[in-house]
C-alpha cells in the first residue's frame, strides 16, 4: 500500500501543480506586471518552491563525453555503457561499478568526467526495478555478482574495475571468484571507493540502523510493489522514494535550510543561487527503485551478518576467498568526514586480500571529504583523481 499511497498523493497535488506550472509560465514571458511587486514575487517563488518540492524528477542525462553514451552488453538489469570521446587514442579499459541504490547511476557522473581523459570508460548503467517487468524474474545479490562477471570477462583481462560505495564488496566478490578459478579475465586492478567491506568498523547512524532491525522488519516495512500502469507493475521493490525520504532524514536540518534559502533567493533575484539550487536538488530528488530481493540480501549479508570479514561469503557454490586475489591489484579510498561509510570500513579489505604483496596495495585517505566527496567535486577532480589514475597507470604496466 506504500507505493500505492505515493501515487495517490501525487495524483491529489496535480491541480495546484497544473497551477504552479502554469504561473510560471505566464511570468517567464514577462508580460505580467504584478510579477515585479514584492507581493507578486514572494507568489512566483512559492510556486516554483512548491513545484521543486513535489516534481516527480525524471533520469538524469549522463553529459559526458560525446553524446550518449553507447550500450555495448545488456542484461534485464543492466546496460554496459562506454562513452564516446572524439579522437580517441588507445586508452586502458575502466569498468566503473556504479551503486544499485536510490539514485540514478548518473551520479557518478563527475567521476566519469574526469577518468575519460585518461582512460576508455565503461559504467554500468542500472535500470529502475519498476521498469523491468516481473515475469522477468527477481535479481538479487549473486546476480549481481554475475553482472560484473559478465562485463569483466566481455572487456578482457586488460580491464581496470572501479567501484564507488555499495558494489565494492560484489565487486570484490566477482574478483576473489574469478582468482579461484583462475579466469584469464581477471582485472589488473580494483579500486574500491567508500564501500562497505566492514561495517563492523567505526559503524554510522545508518550501520546502527541495519543491525537494531531484523530483516523481515525491513521487508515488512520498506518493501511494495509496483503499482500499474508501470511496466514493473507487482514487482517487490524497495521504493526510491523511501530511500530518498532517508537520505533527507539523515540531514534533516541542512535540507530544511537549503529549501529555505532558496525560496529567499527567489524572492530577491538572486538567480545564480537559485540556479545552483535547483541544479544540485534536480540530481539529488532523481530517485530509481531497487528490486526488492537486492536490497534485503545486502542489508542481511553485508550489514548484518558481515559475511565477508568473516569469511562466511559463498557465490555460485563456492567460498569466496579473497586471499586469492593475486593478479589484481588493490586501492581503496576513503574520506575522513564519510558519515555513510567512515574510515576503516573499506580500508578493511586489506587485510582480506592477504594474497596480495605490500606493493600490491595502496590506501588513501582524505581528511577533509565525505562520502560525496570521495568520488566528486573539486578535491575528487584535483586531489584524488590523479592518485587513482597514477595507480591504475601504474597497474597497466606491471
Amino acid at each position: 500500500m506504500l507505493y500505492h499511497a505515493y501515487e495517490l498523493t501525487h495524483a491529489a497535488l496535480a491541480p495546484m501543480k497544473a497551477l504552479c506550472e502554469w504561473s510560471n509560465a505566464v511570468n517567464d514571458t514577462g508580460l505580467n506586471p504584478w510579477a515585479m511587486t514584492p507581493q507578486g514575487r514572494v507568489a512566483d517563488a512559492a510556486c516554483r518552491w512548491f513545484d521543486g518540492l513535489t516534481r516527480r524528477y525524471g533520469r538524469p542525462d549522463w553529459d559526458v563525453g560525446d553524446g550518449a553514451p553507447d550500450v555495448v552488453a545488456e542484461t534485464y538489469f543492466c546496460e554496459l555503457a562506454r562513452f564516446r570521446h572524439r579522437g580517441r587514442t588507445k586508452k586502458p579499459k575502466v569498468l566503473l561499478v556504479a551503486p544499485l541504490s536510490g539514485h540514478y547511476p548518473t551520479l557518478l557522473r563527475g567521476t566519469a568526467k574526469t577518468l575519460i581523459k585518461d582512460f576508455d570508460v565503461y559504467v554500468t548503467d542500472w535500470r529502475d526495478a519498476r521498469m523491468v517487468p516481473a515475469a522477468l524474474g527477481e535479481f538479487g545479490f549473486d546476480d549481481y555478482v554475475k553482472t560484473i562477471l559478465g562485463f569483466l570477462r566481455k572487456l578482457g583481462p586488460d580491464v581496470h574495475v572501479v567501484a564507488v560505495c555499495q558494489p565494492a564488496v560484489p565487486v570484490l566478490v566477482a574478483v576473489a571468484h574469478m582468482a579461484r578459478l583462475n579466469d584469464p579475465a581477471q582485472p589488473r586492478s580494483m579500486v574500491l571507493m567508500g564501500g562497505p567491506m566492514d561495517t563492523r568498523i567505526n559503524p554510522s547512524a545508518a550501520n546502527d540502523l541495519a543491525e537494531s532491525r531484523d530483516i523481515e522488519w525491513f521487508e515488512r516495512n520498506v518493501i511494495s510493489r509496483v503499482p500499474a500502469p508501470h511496466p514493473g507493475a507487482m514487482r517487490r521493490v524497495y521504493p526510491g522514494f523511501v530511500q530518498l525520504s532517508g537520505f533527507l532524514y539523515m540531514n534533516l536540518e541542512r535540507h530544511v535550510g537549503a529549501h529555505l534559502d532558496y525560496f529567499n533567493h527567489l524572492v530577491v533575484g538572486d538567480g545564480d543561487s537559485a540556479a545552483q539550487h535547483k541544479t544540485f536538488y534536480e540530481e539529488f530528488n532523481a530517485v530509481m527503485d531497487l528490486p526488492a530481493a537486492f536490497f534485503l540480501e545486502t542489508v542481511e549479508r553485508v550489514f548484518q551478518r558481515h559475511e565477508l570479514p568473516r569469511g562466511e561469503m559463498v557465490h555460485d557454490g563456492l567460498a569466496v576467498e579473497p586471499q586469492a586475489i593475486k593478479k589484481t591489484r588493490l586501492m581503496t579510498v576513503e574520506g575522513g568526514r564519510d558519515d555513510i561509510c567512515p574510515p576503516g570500513q573499506t580500508l578493511a579489505v586489506h587485510d582480506l586480500c592477504s594474497g596480495l604483496r605490500k606493493n600490491q596495495k595502496h590506501n588513501l585517505l582524505h581528511p577533509a571529504v565525505g562520502h560525496y566527496g570521495v568520488f566528486n567535486g573539486r578535491r575528487w577532480r584535483a586531489e584524488i583523481a590523479p592518485e587513482v589514475k597514477k595507480f591504475m597507470m601504474a597497474a597497466a604496466d606491471a
